[in-house]
């Protein structure tokens, strides 16, 4: 029995994500990312991945990458969430997505994508819900620096407005 399956996702509702079909212990290894395996090179040189459409990729060591733009990568279904409840584990040249906690029946996977925060960041909103979401998909090491930002911006409002 597969451990997930495909439903109208509650993250993004325009699309799909995956979801528990059974009560899951963290460390689970629960559905391999599967793509093609590409030179950085390429990356580089190609208009495919840019980001003005979702980027599937996985640097997987200083000279290859993981394509996982592909109908058939079921992995690539799982969202987004700051509080998330899956991680990516590579190896090699290989990428699971492993249980980080306990994840219940009818729970939706979620993964922190691990985006950096640059100038393209607001590119990318994050809709997750969570406590600790900072409006943006940005890995967990950087979101301090939006939260800052907007303490920043809000603070010179208080000031302006007095």
């Amino acid at each position: 029995m597969k451990l997930y399956k495909i439903k109208k996702s509650k993250i993004d509702n325009k699309g799909r994500g995956l979801y528990a079909t059974k009560d899951i212990q963290e460390g689970t290894k629960i559905i391999n990312y599967t793509g093609k395996i590409i030179t950085n090179k390429q990356v580089d040189d190609s208009d495919k991945y840019d980001n003005n459409k979702p980027i599937y990729l996985f640097t997987l060591n200083k000279r290859y990458t993981l394509d996982g733009d592909f109908s058939w990568n079921t992995a690539g279904l799982i969202n987004h969430s700051c509080d998330p409840n899956s991680q990516y584990d590579g190896k090699g040249l290989k990428i699971w997505i492993t249980a980080i906690k306990n994840i219940e029946k009818g729970e939706e996977f979620t993964c922190d994508y691990g985006f950096g925060f640059d100038k393209d960041y607001k590119q990318f909103p994050c809709k997750c819900g969570s406590k600790n979401c900072c409006g943006y998909i940005v890995r967990e090491e950087s979101r301090w620096r939006i939260h800052k930002k907007f303490a920043m911006r809000n603070k010179k409002n208080l000031v302006n407005n007095s």
